[in-house]
Order: C-alpha cells, then sequence, then structure tokens
C-alpha cells in the first residue's frame, strides 16, 4: 500500500510582518540627507561626553592669547595695535634721599623672584580668536555647545513629554478628565510667556537646571493642543477599536496603537521646541536668568559678543554662531527626516 504523501510536506513558517519602528529605521537608512544629519548630531553629542569628562576644553578659562587674539587665519595684529607700552629712555634716578626705602627694593626684588611662577607667553593668535580676557574662543564654543545643546534638549523633552501625556489623556478619555486639561491649558496660556518664565525663575532660582524647568513648564501647550487633536481623531478609528475587542487596555491602546501613528507630529513638535529653546537659552542668560556667571554657552557668548562688535573683533560672534547654526540645521533634517519615516500618510497607510 503506497504511502499518500501530503500536497505540502513542510509548509514554509509565516512570515511576520515588520513591525512599525523596524520599517521606520529601514525607510530613515535610506534617506541620505537623514543619515549625514544624524551623523553630524552624534558628532556633537559625542563633543559635549567629551567636554563634560574634561577631554576637551577643560582649561577654557585660561587666558591663553593676548586680549581679543585675531583668528589664525587673520594672522596677529600689527605691534601698535596691541597697545604697547613705551617706557621713555633716560638716566636712572636715585631715590634714596627722597626714600628711605630705596635702598631695600633691590634686596625685596631678589626674594620675590624666588617665589615668582613662570608665566606662559600668551599667543597673538589663535583658531577662532580669543575673548577680551585672552581666552580662546573655541574652547569657548565646544563648552558651550554642552551647556546649551543640554538646555535645549532637555528642556524640549520635558516639554514634550507633559504635552503628550496631558494631550493624550484629554484627547482620549474626554468628558471631565478633558475638561479640567483644557481648563489647566487655557489658564497656561492665558497668562504671558515673559511673566512665567520671571515667576517660576523667582521661585526655583538660578541655574541651568531652572533653565531647563522654566522653559519645559512654559512651552508645553503647543504640542499638547496637536497631541490631543491626534488622539481624538484616531481613538475613534477601526484599529483601535479592534485593539479594544480583543481586550486590549486603555494605555496600551494609548501608547502602543495610538503614540506610534503620531509619533511624526511629536517629532516635528520637538525639533521645534528644541530650536527655539536653544534660542530662549540666549534671551535669558542675557536678561540674567540664564547659564551662571562662572559657565559657558552659546548665549553668553553672544550676549559678550555684543560688546565686542563695537570694536571690530567679530570671532567670538562668528564662531558661537557657526557652532548654533550646524547644530539646529542638522537636527531639524533629521527630525524631518524620522518624521517623514514614521508618517501613516507617506507609508500609505491613509
Amino acid at each position: 500500500m503506497s504511502s499518500i504523501v501530503a500536497p505540502y510536506a513542510a509548509a514554509p513558517e509565516a512570515e511576520r510582518s515588520e513591525g512599525v519602528w523596524h520599517a521606520a529605521w529601514r525607510r530613515f537608512r535610506a534617506d541620505r540627507v537623514g543619515m549625514v544629519s544624524l551623523a553630524i548630531v552624534a558628532a556633537f553629542l559625542l563633543l559635549i561626553v567629551a567636554a563634560a569628562t574634561g577631554l576637551v576644553a577643560s582649561q577654557w578659562q585660561r587666558e591663553v592669547g593676548v586680549p581679543s587674539a585675531p583668528p589664525t587665519l587673520l594672522g596677529p595684529r600689527p605691534p601698535e595695535a596691541v597697545g604697547e607700552i613705551v617706557v621713555p629712555e633716560g638716566p636712572n634716578v636715585d631715590l634714596s634721599d627722597i626714600d628711605p626705602l630705596a635702598p631695600r627694593y633691590a634686596e625685596w626684588e631678589e626674594r620675590a623672584r624666588k617665589y615668582r611662577t613662570e608665566e606662559a607667553p600668551k599667543r597673538e593668535t589663535l583658531p577662532f580668536g580669543a575673548d577680551r580676557l585672552g581666552r580662546d574662543v573655541l574652547a569657548k564654543a565646544v563648552k558651550g555647545t554642552e551647556i546649551s545643546v543640554f538646555v535645549g534638549v532637555a528642556a524640549a523633552v520635558v516639554a514634550t513629554l507633559i504635552g503628550t501625556v496631558l494631550g493624550a489623556c484629554a484627547g482620549f478619555f474626554g468628558g471631565k478628565v478633558g475638561d479640567l486639561l483644557e481648563w489647566v491649558y487655557n489658564v497656561f496660556t492665558s497668562i504671558p510667556g515673559i511673566l512665567l518664565i520671571f515667576a517660576f525663575a523667582a521661585v526655583f532660582g538660578r541655574g541651568i537646571g531652572t533653565v531647563v524647568l522654566i522653559l519645559g513648564l512654559t512651552g508645553w501647550t503647543g504640542i499638547y493642543r496637536l497631541v490631543r487633536a491626534e488622539f481624538m481623531k484616531h481613538a475613534v478609528r477601526e484599529y483601535v477599536r479592534a485593539a479594544q475587542a480583543i481586550g486590549a487596555s486603555a494605555t496600551s491602546r494609548m501608547f502602543r496603537h495610538i503614540l506610534p501613528n503620531i509619533s511624526h507630529v511629536i517629532l516635528v513638535q520637538l525639533s521645534i521646541l528644541t530650536v527655539g529653546f536653544i534660542k530662549a537659552e540666549v534671551i535669558l542668560s542675557y536678561l540674567g536668568l540664564g547659564v551662571p556667571i562662572d559657565q559657558v554657552s552659546w548665549g553668553t557668548m553672544l550676549a559678550e559678543a555684543q560688546s565686542e562688535l563695537i570694536l571690530g573683533y567679530w570671532w567670538q560672534l562668528a564662531a558661537a554662531t557657526l557652532f548654533m547654526a550646524v547644530f539646529v540645521t542638522a537636527f531639524s533634517l533629521m527630525t524631518d527626516a524620522l518624521r517623514d519615516a514614521l508618517d501613516p500618510k507617506l507609508r500609505g497607510l491613509e
């Protein structure tokens, strides 16, 4: 009796569908501009870690150059422009008749010479020039990257988390929860932003953590409205109702099903907030509510450059602006590429 062979003796294992995040990463890698921007942002992050650990720009406060030394590309200033002191020539004057301590000056000078420390000669030029005290502008810009990027990204993350959670709850649950959160939103938006900043600054004091809290607590309202509208739209769609039918909890439906489909909106707002908060740090530092005076940021560099521009010393302004422009542009392009990779409309799902 011949055995009957099944037509499908070894059925291939069913292929699993590609996950949302895996598919988004695959599409993001195909975007060359996005990958280059990601590399630049990663380089800035490595620079921040190196500056925080003291590997680079640890001596940014040292006066290594002459005051307002020009960049190396321009070369040193003429000797008459440096401000050399001209000592008049002539015979030495004997002061022993009018100053009884004059004979002791040579002895005291010899004693002082034993305790005198040798100071390294100050450089006439530096790669990006020096500020009015002779500090290296390049080292200040690198160290300022640590503070400015941390403040901008951290404050944007705080504002995004607050706006996303409150917007998700207001849009998904509605009812009394939505009314309460709308009341909180209206209270924050009815008060002028500058007054909120001054109020939080008076409560928390001055410092980097204060700047992050101030910007985060005052900047969540815009993303709240967008996330609330997106959750109201997605909460009644078929895939969410199907998840509810199979027993998915409210938290799972909110943050596992709906959130990935609106992540492109959140990423765009995160990019906008980061750029805006880096600029806001400049204003707060100028008003005396930002970075302490013993630290440096792009904002403090721009504030110092304001007085230096009058004298024609533009290199500190150029260095801070260059670092800020490169990071802000790369971060914006990176988040735009992430938005395109995550947007359901661009994927053909809507």
